[in-house]
């Protein structure tokens, strides 16, 4: 997928693993409390997901992190999630004043968590699937 392809997605696309609890988890948060639709969400599991990773020079086999795509923009790692928090609006968005937090300190906390989120939070035996009222927001 080339950086033309990845601007044919309207808006910011967060791009998750829909086999992680917590993933799965902060996807449905998302859907829940993003009231003016900004984001889309697409699973590293499909098509779509695992096409925006490679275009980032992430293996969807073994993420690293998870991304939030808009346009040819990436962001990754810690900046990935306050960015999804800031896109939130109030109350959400005051989680975003973390970024006064060096990255240097944000994103190994972050990629610790990501690479032991199974053991942590467990594995779905299925990709979590959205309602039909979600369904528009799923790439």
């Amino acid at each position: 997928m080339s950086d033309s392809n990845t601007s044919q997605y309207q808006g910011p696309i967060i791009v998750f693993d829909a086999m992680c609890v917590l993933c799965s988890a902060n996807a449905q948060f998302v859907l829940r409390h993003d009231h003016v639709g900004r984001f889309r969400l697409a699973s590293m599991q499909d098509e779509t997901g695992a096409g925006l990773y490679r275009c980032f020079g992430i293996d969807p086999a073994d993420p690293d992190s998870m991304i939030v795509v808009d346009g040819a923009q990436v962001l990754r790692d810690s900046d990935a999630v306050l960015g999804i928090y800031a896109g939130l609006g109030w109350p959400w968005k005051a989680f975003s004043l973390l970024r006064l937090v060096p990255k240097g300190l944000r994103d190994p906390t972050y990629r610790w968590l990501a690479r032991n989120r199974y053991r942590i939070f467990g594995k779905r035996e299925t990709c979590w699937l959205p309602t039909a009222e979600q369904a528009d927001r799923i790439l």
